[in-house]
């Protein structure tokens, strides 16, 4: 098979991210009694993470109130992300499924039915244009020959368009999925100090101590990778502070920060797209843009839209926050 040529677009430039990642803050202030992991450790959902200095000095009344505030928070949060999710149209495909295994299905597929298009990519005989969206380095000017033989192009074609929308559906799904996760173990938490507060066998001093000990824990809603920890031993810190960034490293994206207004017009969801990141030279990524914002914002004096890139390969070598730049189609 020929060398593939890299696209010649436009190229914009980005941050590397994960698909799923979360801000950890503590719902009081406090001096850190415990710190109980480090960045980079890996963590399991549930696991406690730090703890803060506690006086056990709340009244019951007082621990009950804030129980009850942050239970309202978690419910409304546990709603709002189960409204997404019940938005989400699931294709029939995916019953039975899991958001991740839906995710890493169709991007088998898509490899696969990617590797079965590739030998019909080039031919001598111009008269079938293919789609250009479904082959990320195929040039839009490149055509098959009619008969058995771009029939059977064309099947491939179409193959590869399914496995590219359906692995775009199942990556949705995930975020949605994922989301409704973090929420979920939020109001497990919740749930668990309220009800505890409403023991009626609970004395004052007991249930303000347990009401106390509960703000001043901080857990990991689902597993991952510690990438910041903003506190140390000793340190003060205020309730609704970030002090930890918990991530996912299974999946990555690149948000773009400079497709200007004369550029985005030209771009649509389901583009093919070429990744390369300043920290690994020498190496392309294969990408698709998975969604557009509607919004823009101003940079230097120009109009942008941020895109979304949804990276289709993984390397050991990716970290949160290197620089990417992404070529887009003509």
């Amino acid at each position: 098979m020929p060398a593939v040529p890299e696209l010649s677009g436009v190229t914009v430039e980005g941050r590397l991210e994960p698909v799923h990642f979360v801000n950890l803050a503590l719902n009081a202030d406090g001096l850190v009694d415990e710190v109980l992991v480090s960045q980079g450790d890996q963590v399991v959902a549930g696991q406690l993470l730090l703890r803060l200095e506690t006086s056990g000095t709340q009244t019951l009344a007082e621990a009950r109130s804030h129980a009850a505030v942050e239970l309202g928070g978690a419910q409304e949060a546990v709603r709002v992300a189960q409204k997404e999710l019940d938005g989400y149209p699931l294709p029939r495909i995916f019953v039975g499924l899991t958001a991740q295994q839906a995710a890493q299905i169709w991007l088998d597929t898509l490899d696969s039915a990617r590797a079965d298009f590739a030998p019909y990519v080039y031919t001598s005989r111009k008269t079938l244009k293919p789609n250009h969206h479904i082959f990320p380095s195929l040039p839009r000017r490149i055509w098959f020959d009619t008969g058995e033989y771009s029939n059977v192009a064309k099947e491939y074609n179409k193959q590869v368009d399914v496995a590219w929308m359906n692995y775009r559906k199942a990556v949705e799904w995930l975020m949605l999925d994922s989301a409704l996760e973090t929420a979920k173990a939020r109001l497990l938490e919740a749930r668990t100090n309220y009800d505890g507060l409403q023991d009626a066998a609970s004395t004052e001093t007991t249930a303000g101590v347990r009401g106390a000990l509960a703000d001043s824990e901080l857990r990991a809603p689902f597993a991952g990778t510690i990438t910041n920890l903003d506190t140390k031993l000793g340190e003060h810190v205020s309730s609704g502070q970030p002090v930890a960034t918990l991530g996912d490293f299974s999946s990555w994206i690149v948000k773009t920060t400079d497709l200007t207004e004369i550029d985005v017009v030209n771009v649509a969801a389901g583009e093919p797209v070429k990744v390369t990141l300043d920290a690994v030279p020498g190496r392309e990524f294969d990408g698709r843009v998975l969604a557009i914002d509607l919004n823009y914002s101003e940079r230097q004096g120009d109009i942008v839209y941020a895109a979304t890139i949804l990276l289709e390969e993984h390397d050991p070598q990716m970290r949160w926050g290197m620089t990417a730049q992404v070529t887009l189609a003509e």
